[in-house]
């Protein structure tokens, strides 16, 4: 499911996994895991700066490659415990995940693409970025299911 807000600007996508929220949170609180649930297939991997475990204000880098290699330093901007964990970088779009448990062994997980708060947000919808991680979003989410599952 998916669904953009205009005046919000934010897409996300939500996808139920079985897995615990728990368990999947902790995924996506190592930095060093991120690579391995990328749907964009620009995570290379994460710096040897960045801590074993996010939490609020904590400060990671990746080294990225879209076409050419680059790094991006990011800071956790939203963060709760097993429920919601949030980034952004030097754009200050925010990458956003909100995980809701639907029992023990599933939980619904959404992912957010925010760039309500960027720099210059009609640049990221000038060259389609909402449309476009819509599609890595949903990758995202396949991987981070098949990761944990």
């Amino acid at each position: 499911m998916s669904s953009t807000t205009g005046q919000d600007r934010q897409v996300s996508v939500t996808r139920s996994i079985g897995a615990p929220a728990s368990v999947i949170f902790d995924l996506l609180a190592d930095p060093a895991s991120h690579q391995l649930i990328d749907g964009s297939d620009t995570v290379v991997k994460a710096t040897s700066a960045s801590p074993d475990r996010l939490s609020l204000g904590a400060r990671f880098g990746m080294d990225m490659k879209l076409g050419v290699p680059y790094k991006i330093s990011n800071e956790v901007v939203e963060f709760d415990e097993g429920r919601l964990i949030a980034w952004r970088h030097f754009g200050h779009h925010i990458w956003r995940y909100e995980l809701e448990p639907l029992s023990e062994t599933e939980t619904r997980v959404t992912e957010t693409f925010d760039w309500g708060s960027a720099r210059l947000p009609v640049f990221y919808e000038l060259v389609g970025y909402p449309d476009r991680h819509l599609v890595n979003m949903t990758k995202t989410l396949e991987r981070l299911a098949s990761v944990v599952e």
